[in-house]
């Protein structure tokens, strides 16, 4: 026999209180637009790190972004740096743009011969993106401008974005602000070539959130509410195609308020830039092993000594290094991956010898990475 009141609890009831009904996915996106489009005017008056919480970027990037229009990067509120070096001439599309910081540094980093697109359903940040486009490529020295602007939303792309027409996704912080992340997941694999990859860093909580956490207007807007549960976010990207999820950083968020600190409770948040291969019938669900190894070729600008493919594969240059089935393929087994130029892959898959062993970390530089073992926190080789 309960000792709550059939349909309330009183504030020292030691029975939890009904959840209010779950805000519509119409609603949630509304109130984005809102605080993004007028709320937020620089991202000096967000309440929580979650757009600054992420590392440094490369160098070369920082490099390209200290020659941005201010107006541009003012109204950036990213929470990593999801832009991979060495895409000279390929075709990027990037997920809730916003004001076009990484639009820009990507149509730098992809040449005149590349291309770059990027979505946003908010007219306030696309008026700052399109404003400075034609401008900037101009002092890149490109006879046309390779950038355009697409209003728009990530859960159904516009008309004019076609099935495997894209090299690249990229994202950064935005995934987790759309009431329907499988929706966008599934998208961005409609719009990959195959051998492309969805490469992108969002916000993630170590557990699931209450509904009252989720229907916080403000903490929607941090980028907090929509925080994926980690495994979660892992199941829906194997349920889109995407097998076997790297993780190339982690970084913790703090939410700064006092008030909205209070709301979150005990749940930690984290900024997780993960990179997503779209590689059908090449990727398994484990970690196998046939005997093959990879040689990184030094090409990737920014890295002629060793490349980070994720958070427990770190490649030296010109070293042979034993690798599982599915680190072949997203290295450029028979050529799929967009990666495929910069390494030599050694091995078929004609003879199986079991699960990948990930006890023993492959030999690396010590100051390639702190997390340059093979065997990350989860225990599996991938």
């Amino acid at each position: 026999m309960s000792c709550c009141p059939k349909n309330e609890a009183p504030a020292t009831s030691c029975c939890p209180t009904k959840e209010a009904p779950a805000k519509s996915g119409e609603t949630i996106m509304k109130e984005v637009e809102e605080y993004y489009g007028k709320v937020l005017s620089t991202s000096k008056d967000l309440k929580t790190s979650a757009c600054t919480a992420s590392a440094r970027p490369h160098r070369l990037i920082m490099d390209i972004i200290k020659k941005l229009p201010n107006a541009v990067t003012e109204k950036f509120y990213g929470c990593g740096a999801p832009l991979p070096l060495g895409i000279d001439g390929l075709s990027v599309l990037d997920l809730g743009s916003g004001s076009g910081r990484d639009c820009y540094v990507a149509a730098t980093l992809v040449g005149e011969q590349g291309k770059v697109t990027g979505i946003d359903m908010t007219q306030e940040q696309l008026v700052v993106a399109r404003e400075h486009a034609e401008a900037y490529t101009k002092s890149l020295g490109y006879a046309k401008c390779n950038m355009e602007y697409l209003h728009g939303y990530i859960e159904k792309f516009p008309e004019s974005i076609k099935d495997g027409s894209y090299d690249m996704v990229i994202s950064n912080c935005v995934v987790n602000l759309s009431p329907d992340k499988p929706a966008v997941l599934r998208e961005a694999y409609r719009a990959l070539k195959e051998g492309g990859e969805f490469y992108f860093s969002d916000v993630y909580c170590d557990r699931r959130l209450p509904q009252h956490v989720k229907d916080h207007e403000v903490l929607w807007g941090e980028c907090i509410s929509g925080a994926l549960y980690i495994e979660d976010f892992i199941r829906e990207s194997n349920k889109a195609g995407f097998t076997d999820p790297r993780e190339l950083s982690r970084d913790e968020i703090k939410v700064l308020d006092p008030e909205l600190s209070a709301i979150t409770g005990n749940a930690k948040f984290y900024s997780i830039t993960y990179r997503l291969f779209k590689l059908p019938g090449m990727l398994e669900t484990k970690c196998e092993d046939y005997g093959q190894f990879a040689v990184y070729k030094g090409t990737i600008p920014g890295n002629q000594h060793n490349y980070m493919l994720d958070d427990h594969h770190v490649l030296i240059t010109g070293k042979p290094f034993l690798v599982c089935g599915n680190t072949a393929a997203m290295l450029g087994e028979n050529g799929k991956s967009w990666l495929a130029k910069h390494f030599t892959i050694t091995g078929d898959r004609s003879v199986h010898y079991g699960l990948f062993d990930c006890s023993s970390p492959p030999a690396v530089t010590a100051s390639a990475s702190s997390a340059a073992s093979c065997a990350p926190k989860g225990g599996s080789c991938c």
